[in-house]
């Protein structure tokens, strides 16, 4: 039995800067150090208690949150593309904003003005179910106004992307993540387009070994949330099982670094941002 290993795979360059910035916070200031999906949940109260405040979130995420802003500016009204309740698309916009996940939620949608209407994206979608709600909105909203750049991030496209090219190598595939992780899900999905059957898995102990059986190619990615070592785990626990050799696919090679928040030490400068970076 043969692994193929989908490049690129897992920790993203914003779940790198995250951790990095969680790091060294602990090395300038040490501990202790709060974090509860955001450095520090309330920034207010942070503030009163003098406590200092780190921002973790992506940069990409905080570009679709600055898109909102532009567009609110320019009076129109929002409509996200998104999974409800998903973190991504938690938040507050003036006026209120619009929740989609499907084309048939744009025919279902009720608007002031359909001439001034603005869309973004969770960063975390399926690039071909995106596409297909994008179109529906195109079609019933032909002025609607697009993000000056696809909100949809790199990461997501690239490890989407690397799946597309491994599941049609492989019997199965299994993708280590999180049940509840948005982009994790997404890979699990692209891979059973494929008529290929995919499994999400925590760890390498979540492995059954009946999915196994008959299986002469296993192929592995994991999400952007799931480091490495996880990856490595489950190869050794597939060798456990029977693999002999395990192969890494080509793939895009990934080199966007974030900047950190100031006052954490590094000034690295992001590199251009796409689907080939």
């Amino acid at each position: 039995m043969e692994v193929l290993l989908a490049q690129p795979r897992g920790f993203c360059a914003g779940v790198d800067r995250a951790i990095e910035i969680v790091e060294r916070a602990l090395q300038v200031h040490g501990a202790p150090i709060y974090v509860r999906h955001e450095i520090v949940h309330n920034t207010h109260e942070a503030q009163a208690r003098g406590l200092r405040v780190f921002d973790a979130t992506c940069p990409l995420v905080t570009k679709v949150h600055v898109e909102v802003e532009r567009m609110r500016a320019q009076g129109r009204e929002v409509v996200m593309i998104g999974h409800a309740g998903h973190e991504g698309t938690m938040g507050q916009a003036d006026g209120g904003i619009h929740l989609i996940e499907s084309p048939e939620d744009v025919a279902r949608l009720q608007v002031r003005d359909p001439d001034c209407l603005g869309y973004v994206t969770q960063t975390t979608l399926s690039i071909d179910d995106a596409a297909q709600v994008v179109a529906a909105l195109k079609g019933r909203f032909p002025n609607i106004a697009a993000p000056k750049k696809a909100d949809i991030c790199y990461a997501t496209q690239n490890r989407q992307d690397a799946v597309k090219v491994m599941a049609p190598q492989v019997d199965l595939v299994i993708v280590i993540g999180s049940r509840t992780s948005s982009n994790s899900n997404r890979l699990r999905e692209v891979a059973e387009r494929f008529g290929v059957p995919a499994r999400l898995v925590d760890s390498g102990d979540d492995v059954d070994p009946a999915w196994l059986q008959g299986r002469r190619r296993i192929g592995v990615t994991a999400g952007a949330s799931a480091p490495e070592s996880l990856v490595q785990a489950l190869i050794d626990r597939l060798r456990s099982l029977g693999a002999s050799r395990v192969r890494v696919l080509e793939g895009v090679e990934e080199h966007v670094v974030f900047p950190l928040p100031k006052g954490l030490g590094r000034t690295t400068v992001a590199e251009p941002l796409g689907n080939t970076q």
